[in-house]
């Protein structure tokens, strides 16, 4: 569980969608989704795989337009905006990819240092460098800062991918299947880290994972997603105290086993 309280200001949303549709041919992914996320909050999505979390928030990022509904992220509707707006909106939105997502020719240094060297040219290398240096201590890297991708563990590389994403100082952060493909002990690290960036960088963040432990370690709402759309919205224990048969499911397999 959280050491600290968050701060979150339930006057504030930060994305608001509403009725949200989107299929691929004749597979219905999405089929009416309704979400708001608050300024300082964590909201986890949870759900099998298969059943639209990760298409919900590419279309939130923009990477994916929707069939129908509204998508709007700090007061822009996203799928009306052109290219340069989208690009301007990305800077406050950071997408943390699954597996990463690093450079393999560059080192972690450099890896962080790329966002800042292509959206802002203009920034002095002594600024660059000293934002790198604050952003691995905030990942507990430091020490990896001319090592390169390939000499990493599982759970180092999505550790600097997150601190890559979070070098623009993003007010937003998605986080796509932030602890998969990792041991337990890793996966605690990783919470832990979602959680330090939330308190120390005041993010809003939505995390799309099928671990309960993920979930009720990061989650300030638990939203649960089935067939499509959101079937249980609420506290951890609150979803949790539900009959619906997958959410049962879901707390047997993670607590269970």
């Amino acid at each position: 569980m959280k050491s600290f309280t968050p701060e979150i200001d339930y006057d504030n949303t930060v994305i608001s969608i509403g009725d949200l549709y989107k299929s691929f041919g004749t597979n219905h992914v999405l089929r009416g989704v309704d979400l708001k996320l608050h300024k300082g909050e964590n909201i986890v999505v949870l759900g099998r795989s298969g059943t639209g979390k990760s298409v919900l928030i590419k279309i939130i990022a923009g990477l994916l337009k929707p069939d129908a509904g509204t998508v709007n992220v700090l007061g822009e509707e996203v799928p009306q905006l052109g290219p340069i707006a989208l690009r301007e909106l990305r800077m406050k939105v950071g997408f943390c990819f699954q597996n990463g997502a690093l450079y393999d020719s560059m080192t972690v240094g450099e890896n962080l240092a790329f966002p800042l060297k292509r959206n802002e040219p203009n920034m002095k290398a002594e600024q660059r460098n000293k934002l790198v240096d604050i952003v691995l201590d905030a990942v507990g890297l430091s020490h990896t800062i001319d090592q390169m991708p390939a000499e990493l563990s599982g759970g180092q590389r999505k550790r600097i991918g997150i601190g890559r994403t979070l070098i623009l100082r993003p007010e937003i952060m998605l986080y796509d299947e932030p602890t998969a493909g990792l041991d337990p002990i890793t996966c605690t690290e990783i919470n832990n880290l979602i959680n330090e960036v939330q308190r120390r960088f005041k993010t809003s963040s939505i995390i799309i994972t099928h671990d309960l432990t993920c979930a009720r370690a990061t989650g300030d709402e638990i939203a649960v997603m089935k067939e499509g759309k959101f079937i249980k919205q609420g506290k951890f224990d609150e979803v949790f105290t539900d009959n619906d048969e997958l959410i049962r499911e879901f707390y047997d397999y993670n607590f269970t086993q």
